[in-house]
């Protein structure tokens, strides 16, 4: 099933994207190979770079999200059993990526045997694991304590931090805890004064990469689907030449980009969401019997320097 909608970018006099932007939304489902070529992000399907002969770029990366190990309603009754299929294609990648990225629900309940599952098949990468909390990750008696003992080590505040890889800067940011009404994510005071001080050193030539669990930007605020101080944190990030901002939570791919900033929302490799307000409310959405793979699929996104918009080519797993 794929479903988009265009919005062309409106250019000023000197042809650059100022204040438009193109937002694209597809079913889809296990991960994003994303590859660094002079300091620009690309994205690609594991389709895609599973067929390449030679890679796409020098450097790569992967990005999963929201897995909710644990999960076994009618929507996906083994959760852990569609992670697998996308570990299975990363270790059938022709080339190793140099890390992934995974942001956020790892687990559903919080569970120690939850989180035990996914570390076991996620290990089977082979390469290093960068996370970020989701909601789900936080729901045991010690708020957050079993996610931070496990991957928080070296990690501020809730457990936000950064990195840098070849050239690139890389910012973890946590916007699940305290949410505000409707469950908008919140970064807090503290958090957001961490970033100024973080990037305030950094020459605005360093591409930039943020991840985070909930949008930082607003997607659709009646279901908590953005971050209520969101544009606080963009707003520092604003004199960067090259910025992408990566999340999960919503469980479709969704991109929009305002100036120098892409963002993109990744898909659930556990369940499908309802496009934004064509439900009563957000949450597991079951599909016909035998379907769940048409929905679980992989994207192609290509994201080029100016004001040119995104292209997004989703495959699903099935069919």
């Amino acid at each position: 099933m794929d479903k988009s909608d265009k919005i062309r970018p409106t250019k000023d006099e000197d042809g650059i994207d100022r204040s438009g932007f193109l937002e694209c939304m597809t079913w889809a489902g296990t991960g994003v190979l994303w590859a660094l070529a002079g300091g620009l992000p690309q994205a690609m399907g594991l389709s895609t770079a599973l067929a390449a002969e030679t890679p796409a770029a020098p450097f790569t990366f992967l990005q999963i999200s929201d897995s909710h190990v644990g999960f076994s309603k009618p929507a996906n009754p083994d959760a852990l059993a569609t992670l697998r299929e996308a570990i299975t294609r990363i270790k059938e990648l022709p080339k190793k990526p140099s890390f992934m990225i995974h942001t956020g629900d790892i687990s559903h309940l919080s569970k120690d045997i939850e989180f035990d599952n996914a570390d076991q098949l996620i290990k089977e990468a082979g390469i290093p694991v960068f996370y970020v909390p989701g909601e789900h990750d936080l729901l045991d008696d010690g708020q957050g304590k079993s996610y931070l003992d496990r991957y928080g080590k070296g990690s501020k505040g809730a457990g936000w931090y950064s990195f840098d890889q070849q050239g690139v800067h890389y910012i973890g940011l946590v916007n699940v805890v305290n949410l505000k009404a409707g469950g908008l994510g919140n970064l807090g005071a503290d958090q957001l004064q961490w970033l100024q001080d973080d990037v305030a050193g950094l020459s605005a030539e360093t591409p930039i990469v943020v991840f985070a669990h909930i949008p930082l930007w607003t997607v659709y605020p009646d279901w908590g689907w953005g971050t209520s101080d969101g544009a606080q944190a963009l707003a520092l990030l604003k004199r960067f030449g090259s910025v992408t901002v990566l999340n999960g939570h919503i469980h479709q791919v969704m991109q929009k980009i305002e100036g120098n900033i892409a963002f993109h929302t990744a898909r659930s490799t556990a369940f499908p969401q309802p496009e934004p307000g064509k439900a009563p409310s957000p949450g597991p959405m079951k599909v016909p019997a035998g379907d769940l793979r048409k929905y679980l699929g992989i994207a192609t996104v290509d994201f080029v320097r100016g004001g040119e918009p995104l292209a997004i080519i989703d495959k699903p797993l099935a069919g």
